[in-house]
């Protein structure tokens, strides 16, 4: 399946709404209580809740799963429909509002996606990674497989950057964002959880993601309570 016919983003109308929609949670978080740990969530789509209600995306349901679980949480949603590793770096110092704790990454499907080189990608993550880790933010980074479609070195090249880039910034790794439904190399498995772009996952399939990398979330709470 080519790149055009199963991308993560949104048209750019869909982009800028998402954006707004950043600033305003980022916005309004001060006029609530404040959690014990807030956690950014950066990422595109898959982060944002492309093609879901609001309270049905990933940053709602994971926060929800953190609660039942007793953590005193928030999660913010700084996730954007088309974004690449790039565009997470170009807003990362305006998406960090004072009270981020901590930050899950998950980005890189859209560079997959248009064939970008891993190369790019890895710079644009390594500068992210950086970034938390001179602000003292503990940071996971959830990656996903690539296909075969640009060829063996690519994919090995674009695999690999998740693991090396967790192990030199000491940051937590989930390899595959979609684990939780089968992931991007098993579709079939997991199509019921999937909306009809047969990309984006449904409620359903969010609660499976949310499931999956929900024990590695609370990790990294762990690791921000560590440092108090």
């Amino acid at each position: 399946m080519d790149a055009g016919s199963w991308a993560y983003g949104a048209a750019a109308p869909g982009l800028k709404a998402a954006a707004a929609s950043v600033f305003l949670t980022l916005g309004l978080a001060g006029s609530v209580a404040a959690a014990e740990t807030t956690l950014l969530a950066l990422g595109d789509s898959l982060t944002h809740g492309y093609g879901l209600a609001e309270e049905d995306g990933f940053v709602p349901q994971l926060e929800a799963w953190l609660q039942a679980r007793g953590h005193d949480v928030e999660v913010i949603n700084a996730g954007v429909s088309g974004d690449t590793t790039r565009g997470g770096l170009s807003r990362l110092e305006w998406s960090l509002s004072p009270e981020v704790d901590a930050v899950i990454v998950e980005l890189g499907g859209n560079d997959l996606l248009r064939g970008i080189d891993p190369a790019s990608s890895k710079a644009n993550l390594d500068a992210i990674l950086t970034a938390l880790c001179e602000k003292g933010l503990p940071a996971l980074l959830t990656g996903l497989p690539a296909p075969r479609n640009y060829g063996e070195d690519w994919q090995q090249a674009f695999d690999a950057m998740y693991p090396d880039l967790a192990e030199t910034h000491g940051a937590l790794l989930y390899p595959n964002f979609l684990a939780g439904i089968g992931g991007l190399e098993d579709r079939e498995a997991g199509r019921a959880l999937m909306q009809g772009d047969g990309i984006h996952p449904n409620a359903e399939g969010v609660k499976k993601v949310v499931e999956g990398i929900g024990p590695k979330v609370e990790e990294l709470i762990e690791r921000v309570r560590a440092q108090d």
